[in-house]
């Protein structure tokens, strides 16, 4: 089952991850935030509540904010062409 180990704020809007397979990736999750359709993440616009995230499996911000381990791993890597097929079993290709 994959995972989230560790994770390190960058900056603006980007964390490097590193997964529960030992790959390190960095994600970007500006667009999902501001232009995203999940209005509760609006909330993270503020880049002080952005980087007040925590590890739990996958990265937490409350009780009601986190984000699917699976998702994480193919924002950061949604451009290894290695990955394309276990993407399209998650559905995110």
């Amino acid at each position: 089952m994959l995972s989230i180990l560790k994770a390190h704020y960058e900056n603006e809007y980007k964390i490097l991850l590193e997964f529960s397979d030992h790959k390190k990736g960095e994600v970007d999750l500006k667009d999902f935030i501001i232009n995203g359709k999940i209005k509760s993440f609006k909330e993270l616009e503020n880049i002080e509540k952005f980087k007040q995230f925590r590890v739990d499996y996958t990265l937490k911000w409350n009780d009601d904010l986190d984000l699917a381990p699976e998702y994480l791993y193919f924002k950061a890597f949604e451009n290894d062409s290695s990955l394309q097929n276990k993407f399209r079993e998650w559905g995110y290709v």
